[in-house]
């Protein structure tokens, strides 16, 4: 069923490759949108040596995966080469931010710098209105007008934590097609389309990355291995490291240290060049402070109670919010929360709605 004042209304559908963003497609054209599809070259192809595992996205057998969609949609297909965006806003933020101990989230960067403003804007030079993608998340207007960031119908896929960089504006124009489903749904609707990904496997990492072996990739990039000690919280020597950038904050296994209890990284002291271990108990976080704040809805309080999420798979935590000045913020949580990882996304909801985040410090 075509929706009224779609019909020739241009949209530009980012395509993966992947079985959401081809339902995406398929679902505007049929509600009436002029759809063109929209694959980005975003880095150069990996060698698949023998033996090697790779699950990718944006990979160049997945662009050709999205110009067969197209071709089955008989809609206008491009590719646009931004592999030397890519690499500046997301590959090379990637690789400092674990040299400086850091943990970070290159999904959510990618989103804010590549596909909703590099790539809006080049939809609108295309001459379209809108700007959709396959993720798994909703766009609510309120009674002004105002358009809000939502959770996804599906709990199991919500995508809305990579999103919580989104802008009043660039909602106004931004469609999530498959946010109102669930994923059985989408692959049901992806066999009745008769797509050519319709039993496509999902990618669960880092698209860049062959193999989801970052410490390899980050040595190969000038992350030199630097040894150093690894250290209880009381500064006691335990064990050596070969890199800090070989660790993150909550990881127990490879650690290489006989204890006489399960050891966890509490934490990366890259001045000292030392990995801080200690029992799970020392994870906990009561509080934290987050800057970069993004406000997607909220009002000027400056102190207010919503839920947060420090990780992507994490159950939002009750907490309260104190607003620190125009980019900082801190949370305050109900109960204390194990691993909150420096250089992570802490991202605030009310109920369904993202309020914002910010990068925890």
């Amino acid at each position: 069923m075509k929706e009224t004042g779609t019909r020739n209304k241009r949209v530009v559908v980012a395509m993966s490759g992947g079985v959401d963003s081809s339902v995406s497609a398929a679902l505007l054209k049929e509600q009436g949108y002029d759809v063109t599809g929209v694959s980005l070259q975003l880095y150069d192809p990996i060698p698949k040596e023998p033996g090697c595992r790779i699950k990718t996205c944006c990979s160049l057998d997945d662009v050709m995966d999205a110009a067969r969609v197209a071709r089955k949609l008989e809609i206008t297909f491009e590719v646009l080469d931004m592999r030397a965006e890519f690499k500046q806003l997301v590959i090379d933020y990637f690789i400092a931010e674990y040299a400086a101990g850091r943990t970070p989230n290159p999904c959510i960067r990618c989103n804010e710098l590549v596909k909703f403003d590099l790539l809006l804007e080049k939809a609108k030079k295309m001459g379209a209105d809108l700007l959709a993608t396959g993720h798994y998340a909703r766009i609510a207007e309120d009674s002004s007008g105002c358009r809000r960031l939502m959770t996804g119908l599906d709990p199991a896929k919500d995508q809305s934590y990579f999103l919580f960089t989104l802008t009043k504006e660039q909602l106004r124009h931004i469609l999530f097609p498959v946010g109102m489903l669930e994923k059985p749904s989408v692959r049901q609707l992806a066999a009745e389309y008769d797509l050519p990904v319709a039993q496509k496997n999902e990618s669960q990492e880092i698209c860049f990355i062959p193999d989801n072996d970052y410490v390899t990739f980050l040595e190969s990039h000038g992350v030199a291995q630097q040894p150093g000690e690894i250290v209880t919280g009381d500064g006691i020597v335990i064990g050596r490291h070969l890199g800090s950038h070989r660790y993150t904050v909550g990881q127990r296994k490879g650690l290489g240290i006989a204890w006489h209890h399960p050891l966890h990284v509490r934490a990366i002291d890259t001045e000292k060049n030392r990995v801080v271990v200690g029992g799970r108990e020392e994870l906990e976080t009561e509080s934290f402070t987050a800057g970069g704040a993004i406000w997607n809805s909220i009002t000027a309080a400056t102190e207010f109670r919503a839920t947060c999420r420090i990780r992507y798979r994490h159950k939002p935590a009750p907490c309260r919010v104190l607003v620190l000045d125009d980019s900082r913020f801190s949370v305050h949580f109900d109960f204390p929360q194990s691993a909150v990882s420096p250089g992570q996304a802490a991202v605030l909801y009310d109920g369904e709605y993202v309020l914002g985040g910010g990068w925890i410090e």
